[in-house]
């Protein structure tokens, strides 16, 4: 298959038409390039606020009730396009709100029709903090025509058990949509992402919101590059990355993947880090300790 991962630039939109014209734009030109698959980032839906006027979409807690309004409407959009085009289609994520306070979440569609969401598990410090975003409800496997694929949105990849219960579930693809403000923030979800694939053996995209919006404080700020990524073991690249797009560059990132190379380093790697993953606790219980002071 072919993967697009989107570096996605947060854009002001006077009206729906504005909105609707950049997402159609972006599928298509994707499509037009032959992906199966389109990954757009973390809170990436964010630049929805803008429709409810410069106001709302600079104040944090409304720029929530904002987006999340919207939503609807959205995921309409998404699941039209993903069957004109026949893709699948990873949308940017958004605060929906679930019971007193909104979570973050990522809504997936298949060409079919079907639809399926990931909510973020783990929270920064600004969602816990300043924003008061929860975490959603749990972690999904999306078996798809694809292969099954799952999603850890941003910090989430950071986390390695989160990614493991994906992998032990029969994750072959790992999507990781990523919204951060500084080369460090980045960093750390693209190491993670890294981490995952070496030790899941799997592919994993990272897709993050690229250029500044000043008009909206809870994106104002965004540094990445989107890339694909897979262990540096047999089949995959030396590196262990597919392809990545240039720092801070809007844009789609390509790659072609094949599921069954998964399968097949992990039965015949170099390493077998996904077979060994069970040793850990049992050495992790013989801790010794020498003093050489």
């Amino acid at each position: 298959m072919k993967i697009a991962a989107a570096a996605y630039p947060i854009d002001w939109h006077d009206t729906w038409d504005s909105y609707e014209e950049k997402l159609t734009r972006w599928v298509v030109d994707a499509a037009g390039q032959g992906a199966d698959l389109l990954v757009f980032p973390e809170y990436g839906a964010m630049e929805l606020s803008s429709l409810a006027g410069a106001k709302v979409a600079g104040d944090l807690e409304e720029s929530l009730h904002a987006v999340s309004g919207v939503m609807d409407r959205v995921d309409a959009l998404h699941q039209t396009l993903a069957c004109e085009h026949s893709l699948h289609i990873l949308g940017a994520s958004a605060p929906i709100w679930h019971g007193d306070r909104p979570v973050n979440r990522a809504r997936f569609f298949a060409p079919d029709g079907k639809s399926g969401f990931q909510d973020k598990q783990i929270m920064t410090r600004f969602e816990r903090e300043e924003w008061d975003v929860h975490s959603g409800g749990p972690l999904t496997l999306f078996d798809t025509a694809l292969g099954k694929i799952g999603v850890l949105i941003c910090y989430d990849s950071e986390f390695p058990l989160l990614a493991r219960a994906l992998i032990d579930a029969g994750a072959e693809i790992i999507l990781v949509p990523s919204c951060t403000d500084a080369l460090a923030g980045y960093w750390r979800v693209r190491i993670g992402a890294m981490a995952r694939a070496l030790e899941g053996q799997c592919i994993v995209v990272q897709s993050p919101t690229v250029g500044d919006a000043s008009w909206c404080p809870a994106v104002d700020e965004n540094v990445g590059a989107a890339a694909i990524f897979g262990p540096p073991d047999l089949g995959f690249p030396a590196t262990g990355v597919f392809a990545e797009g240039d720092l801070n560059v809007p844009g789609w990132t390509f790659a072609e993947v094949e599921t069954d190379a998964v399968r097949t380093v992990r039965s015949k790697g170099q390493v077998l880090n996904l077979t060994h993953w069970s040793e850990q606790p049992e050495k992790a219980l013989q801790v010794t300790e020498t003093c050489l002071r």
